[in-house]
């Protein structure tokens, strides 16, 4: 019934469908909904007979608004659009109406009657837009008709006057003529020329003598052609005659008589072909004028139809406007009339599958319910019993390397560690190392190494000599500078980083391999750095094996992937000396705090082997975390008084000595242990 009136046609993109959507779920639909399923006398629909006791105290409190103060059909209204769910299928023109209530029959019912209602609002739109389209374009319609008229009426009046004929292909009388004049004037210019043209190659070939046969105009002419034609039988008979009598003979003279008299009277027909010639062109020349005046005068007239004409074609773009109106509404009053008198209304939207009465509630889903609360009841208690743990302190305790006793302070004057001589004094102040006692928390299960026992020694091991590092009453205190002290002390400080410091050489730097072993297994990250010379301190950890290390990294030849290493006998990570050239490296030295900030915020601590240096050979990698230790093999060596001195007046005073002396290397390296 539309037609191809394509503006009435309902948008159904994605932006219309969804608007549809909107219009469902509005608030006009909805009431009559309610209104017809009277909704407002059953409970679950008033929020007001639904008050809880929280309800009623926070209202009393002022933290909720009173629903009795609320209209009953927005209350209805607002328990309406909780239980109601509208929306569209994905990349469909389905929209989908749920409805969700305590009682299932009356869910389906709901459903079902959103979507009628919908379908009746559509339809009472359509026949109200037509009943108030017919209402309009009755009066529009019997106003333009009196315009058309009008408008039709001032177009041939002003043809008339102005004397605008029509001639044919729809112009103007004068343009026409116009044209039709031009094209006669191109005509006679042309046969003019061509008279002229005639006329003078005519007098031509008779001035100058040309035997008149060559001129296709005189030959055109029957006369001449058939003097021609008997002067050439005069001719044959001339020269059958001529060959048994004499030229004096009177019949010969007779012909040759008859011959000069045809020869003349070609001569005049061809001049009167002349002036045949002559006369056609002066008679194209005086109709050329003619044409040309007549021309000009039609040019005046077209000039002026010309402008008259603009004002015409005015005049009939507004009747022809005013016409067109006039049919569209005519066409669109006859269609708005038979809808309205067939009853016929037709809409946008079909329901093509109505609600069902669900058979099983989807709310609450006991199975679901139970897991989730059995789930969040296991967590609620995880989270508990973690905050217990964490407040009572058990859990921010480290724990311990191996079982020791607690440590004494212990007092190193550089007069005992030059000579035996206990009077002897020294301008070396007294040092103390104040390591910190393990805890004794029955619930912190310490970490223990295998037994001695277990443990191969390596041989050649140099011995610890029996004179003690330091003494306080007397009494032999050289147990206090071995691996396991030492390792738990700098496990419970907390620091990130040791540097140690062996002035007697390769021999002494077991004492980093055997510290880092020991914090190692203890279950914390470590790393050992060898800045020795000889790679002392690496190559027990690599089998001797010489890979890239520290001189690489330094030098960019190599990345952090390439150069760390995993011990072969521990869960220790080692950097070797590496295989770059050592001049090339020193100057990139400067990096060598980058690289040691990395490694410290990658590993719990790094261990920093520096081979036999001082206190300015150790500047760059000490911080404030860093923790400063000597290797102590003989203790009475002139080189351990001077470096504990240099330590010392360099601000180190916290110095910690460590001694590998009683214990082995491992000779079997761990199963599986190849990378790092």
């Amino acid at each position: 019934p539309d037609g191809d009136r394509n503006g009435d046609r309902p948008i159904l993109d994605e932006e219309g469908v969804t608007s549809q959507v909107e219009v469902i779920g509005s608030a006009d639909l909805l009431k009559q909904v309610a209104l017809k399923l009277n909704l407002a006398e059953r409970e679950e629909f008033d929020a007001a007979a639904r008050m809880s006791m929280l309800g009623n105290a926070l209202v009393i409190l002022g933290l909720k608004a009173d629903p009795i103060e609320i209209p009953p059909e927005e209350r209805v209204l607002e328990a309406f659009r909780e239980k109601l769910n509208v929306y569209r299928v994905k990349n469909s023109r389905v929209i989908v109406v749920e409805f969700s209530s305590e009682d299932p029959k009356l869910a389906a019912r709901v459903s079902d009657a959103v979507a009628e209602a919908y379908i009746s609002l559509q339809s009472d739109a359509k026949m109200q837009s037509d009943t108030d389209a017919t209402a309009w374009l009755e009066p529009e319609i019997a106003g333009l008709r009196e315009k058309v008229k009008e408008a039709e009426g001032r177009v041939a009046a002003f043809r008339s006057q102005s004397g605008l004929l029509i001639g044919q292909n729809n112009s103007i009388l004068a343009t026409q003529q116009l044209a039709e004049l031009s094209s006669e004037l191109s005509r006679v210019r042309a046969a003019r020329a061509s008279a002229e043209a005639k006329a003078a190659s005519i007098k031509n070939a008779i001035e100058s003598g040309v035997a008149i046969d060559t001129v296709p105009d005189v030959l055109s002419s029957d006369l001449i052609q058939r003097l021609r034609e008997r002067q050439v039988q005069l001719n044959a008979d001339i020269a059958d005659l001529s060959t048994t009598l004499l030229d004096a003979h009177p019949r010969i003279k007779a012909l040759k008589s008859q011959r000069g008299g045809l020869e003349r009277q070609i001569q005049s027909e061809a001049r009167k072909v002349l002036q045949s010639v002559e006369t056609e062109a002066r008679t194209s020349r005086f109709r050329e004028k003619e044409l040309i005046a007549r021309l000009n005068e039609l040019k005046a007239e077209s000039a002026r139809a010309g402008d008259e004409q603009v004002e015409l074609r005015a005049l009939e773009r507004d009747a022809a406007s005013q016409r067109d109106l006039l049919e569209s509404y005519l066409t669109r009053f006859r269609e708005a009339s038979s809808r309205k008198d067939g009853n016929y209304r037709p809409v946008d939207a079909r329901i093509f599958s109505r609600a069902t009465t669900p058979l099983e509630p989807y709310f609450p889903k006991k199975l679901p319910i139970a897991a989730a609360s059995f789930v969040g009841t296991m967590l609620i208690m995880a989270l508990i019993i973690l905050a217990q743990e964490l407040f009572s302190g058990r859990a921010m305790r480290r724990a311990s390397v191996g079982t020791v006793e607690p440590v004494r302070d212990v007092e190193m004057t550089p007069a005992v560690a030059r000579q035996p001589n206990p009077t002897e004094t020294a301008d070396v102040p007294v040092q103390k190392v104040r390591p910190v006692p393990v805890a004794n928390d029955a619930s912190v299960e310490p970490v223990r190494k295998p037994p001695m026992a277990d443990r191969t020694p390596v041989e050649a091991e140099p011995d610890l000599p029996e004179t003690p590092v330091a003494q306080d009453s007397g009494e032999d205190d050289a147990g206090e500078h071995a691996i396991e002290p030492v390792a738990e002390q700098l496990v419970a400080s907390g620091a990130t980083r040791a540097v140690v410091v062996s002035p007697e050489g390769d021999e002494a730097a077991a004492s980093a391999v055997l510290l880092a072993r020991e914090i190692a297994d203890g279950g914390l990250r470590v790393l050992l750095l060898d800045l020795t010379q000889s790679g002392a301190a690496s190559r027990p950890m690599l089998d001797g094996v010489r890979l890239p290390g520290i001189t690489d990294l330094l030098a960019s030849t190599a990345q952090f992937s390439d150069v760390i290493h995993g011990d072969l006998y521990s869960e220790c990570h080692v950097i070797p000396n590496g295989t770059a050239d050592s001049a090339q490296a020193m100057r990139a030295i400067e990096r060598l705090p980058i690289i040691m900030d990395s490694l410290t915020t990658a590993y719990d601590l790094v261990i920093v082997e520096c081979g036999p240096t001082d206190a300015d050979g150790i500047r760059r990698i000490v911080n404030d975390d860093a923790k400063v230790l000597m290797s102590v093999l003989e203790p009475a060596e002139e080189c351990i008084l001077d470096t504990a001195t240099s330590l010392h007046d360099a601000g180190h005073e916290d110095l910690i000595l460590v001694t590998p002396i009683g214990h082995s290397m491992p000779t079997a390296p761990m199963p599986g242990r190849s990378v790092a």
